[in-house]
């Protein structure tokens, strides 16, 4: 499914439903600064570009929101769904770690013995 592309006319109504302010830090967007469309909830993970799903956000804020929040969600969702399918990678052969054995003597011990 392709993203939308947000007109004019989108963005205007989007930035006056929220009384011109970027819903993540709250601050006004002022004349000529830049802002992007923001889903609450990542599209990614629901496809929804309904008003209600929409937010303006400051450039830099979006993309904290995205690094930090967003992207974990979505590659989760990811995993889930490739395990579900079982695509998820299984080992090949004998691919658990070895661990490693318990010491034959323990040190402390054997510094004891000798004094």
């Amino acid at each position: 499914m392709a993203r939308k592309r947000f007109s004019r006319k989108d963005r205007e109504r989007i930035l006056d439903a929220n009384h011109g302010r970027c819903h993540l830090c709250s601050r006004p967007i002022a004349i000529g600064q830049a802002w992007e469309v923001e889903h609450v909830i990542a599209w990614a993970l629901t496809c929804d570009d309904s008003d209600s799903n929409l937010r303006p956000a400051h450039v830099k804020c979006h993309r904290v929101k995205t690094h930090r929040h967003d992207r974990p969600a979505i590659n989760k969702a990811e995993r889930i769904h490739a395990k579900h399918r079982g695509c998820w990678p299984k080992p090949v052969g004998n691919a658990r770690l070895q661990s490693r054995p318990f010491q034959k003597t323990r040190p402390c011990f054997q510094q004891r013995e000798r004094s």
